[in-house]
């Protein structure tokens, strides 16, 4: 018989008071708005006939009050990993873009040229976020053989652990790749180390009960896909 697949449904929080600012809070514990909640109530009326088994997020509060609001009609307690937090920025948390532009330069476009080596003073680079974030995901896929979870995290911390999975260039995790609040991904694992993204960034949510989720891929797949276990 096929090895079970366990099923990860990953979710960046909702808006946030700062989203619309386009400020750099990264470790900045800010509060969703009102927008992010219905964002993230809409997305628990979705995902709320799945048969979720744990749901996990960052520490921070955006990210534990959008677990929250998913995890109530499950009746599941959300458990916390250091792993998912936010990128740091460093000195440049809570200014905006162009702030850091014109009080950093160098660093700005050291960032924009390569945001997975470099790092502002105080802050943290791509690489430093996967080293943190890819094993917390990788324990949990291991302590859930053949079941979902969920886990909340955000932009930053979701693109480079999707780059990481799925083989992308990390340096280009953000040309690449973009994570809208309260935006849906599913990764199924056949195991620790074989991952499929089955939905990506999706926001259907937002202006009705969403699209149906998708069913485990089953065809059309490659040979260590469809490999059977014992």
């Amino acid at each position: 018989m096929k090895q079970a697949v366990t099923r990860v449904f990953t979710v960046r929080h909702g808006a946030t008071v700062l989203s619309a600012e386009d400020r750099f809070a990264g470790a900045t514990d800010v509060a969703l708005s009102d927008e992010g909640r219905e964002q993230t109530r809409r997305l628990a009326d979705r995902l709320s006939h799945e048969k979720i088994m744990a749901i996990y997020a960052s520490p921070l509060g955006r990210t534990v009050e959008t677990a929250s609001i998913l995890a109530a009609p499950h009746k599941l307690e959300v458990q916390t990993r250091d792993g998912f937090r936010e990128i740091n920025h460093g000195r440049w948390e809570q200014m905006t873009r162009r702030e850091v532009e014109e009080k950093f330069p160098e660093e700005a476009a050291e960032w924009e040229k390569d945001p997975y080596t470099f790092a502002p003073l105080g802050g943290e680079s791509g690489l430093a976020v996967t080293a943190r974030a890819l094993p917390a995901l990788i324990e949990l896929v291991r302590s859930h053989p053949g079941e979902n979870i969920l886990v909340v995290s955000h932009k930053a911390t979701i693109r480079l652990l999707l780059s990481s999975l799925l083989g992308f260039d990390p340096r280009r995790y953000r040309d690449n790749l973009d994570q809208k609040p309260a935006a849906l991904n599913i990764v199924d694992f056949r195991d620790a180390t074989r991952a499929r993204l089955t939905l990506f960034n999706d926001t259907s949510h937002y202006d009705k009960a969403g699209s149906a989720i998708p069913e485990i891929p089953q065809s059309r797949l490659s040979k260590w896909w469809n490999a059977r276990g014992a």
